[in-house]
């Protein structure tokens, strides 16, 4: 079988992080990924959005499609792992993604595409299986890759390799929680047009619905009332609007017809637009 092609979504993205990265994986899989940086001001918000596009982006496609690997490197900034949340990995369909053990960015293929567990490996763990039963390192490789603080270059490409393989990756199970608490809505992703994609369905809005108005805030806290539209074709030239985008399902986006609501209302990715809203079970 041919081997997938890799999609990487990555907040490792300077020219030097990217070359290396795309030199290994080629090294292994005969061609270099596609590489999707995420430098923006909150690259978990972002990846948890565009791993969502990314997988919805397989559906509809008229007959068959071809398994790919998606690669997702954005790691929680809380420090409370000695090097590094661990990776984990889980199938949509024929499709095999490797993650940081994120739960922002995992929280939407949970809720919107059923994954409801992934599988946890340890990086020692893992090289050691691999030594003993199909790869050749020795102890003292073994313990260089699991001590690097550049996990996503030197283990992350060999895991998408076995894993491809059928090779028998030694795992745990960990379901994903349901969050509990409610969240704010945030700019999920600013696109090059400057429309804001928001982090939840267009329905989750407090009080949307084609011609009604609902509250939204600007980058400095001021209060905006903004009407909603049911596509973007449907807002009128020049003004803002609220509608139902193109990514996630059914995900709100904040445009302005022939503009940009980026500058408009001066958001940034992962800036707060909604006052908290429940978090939905399910």
């Amino acid at each position: 079988m041919a081997n997938p092609p890799i999609i990487s979504l990555t907040d490792c993205c300077d020219p030097n992080a990217v070359a290396r990265q795309s030199a290994r994986l080629a090294a292994l899989f005969g061609a270099a990924p596609t590489v999707l940086p995420l430098a923006g001001p909150d690259p978990e918000g972002a990846a948890a959005l565009t791993l969502l596009d990314v997988l919805r982006s397989t559906d509809l496609l008229g007959g068959a499609g071809r398994p790919t690997v998606v690669l997702v490197n954005i790691a929680p900034r809380d420090g409370h792992w000695p090097n590094g949340v661990p990776f984990c990995y889980f199938r949509y369909r024929d499709h095999l993604v490797i993650s940081t053990l994120n739960p922002r960015v995992l929280e939407p293929v949970r809720r919107h595409l059923g994954v409801t567990a992934v599988e946890v490996t340890d990086v020692r763990e893992a090289l050691e299986a691999a030594a003993a039963q199909w790869a050749e390192f020795t102890p003292a490789e073994i313990d260089e890759i699991a001590r690097t603080q550049f996990r996503s270059l030197w283990y992350v490409p060999l895991l998408a390799r076995w894993l491809v393989d059928g090779r028998p990756v030694p795992a745990r199970t960990e379901v994903l929680e349901i969050p509990v608490a409610s969240r704010a809505l945030r700019v999920a992703v600013v696109d090059n047009f400057g429309n804001c994609k928001l982090d939840a369905p267009a329905a989750e809005l407090p009080g949307y619905a084609a011609g009604a108005e609902v509250e939204l805030t600007d980058a400095a806290g001021a209060v905006h009332r903004v009407r909603c539209y049911d596509r973007l074709p449907d807002v009128p030239r020049g003004e803002a609007g609220v509608v139902t985008g193109s990514s996630g399902i059914g995900f709100a986006e904040l445009v302005v017809r022939g503009g940009s609501a980026a500058a408009l209302f001066g958001l940034r990715e992962g800036d707060q637009v909604c006052a908290p809203v429940p978090e939905l079970v399910g």
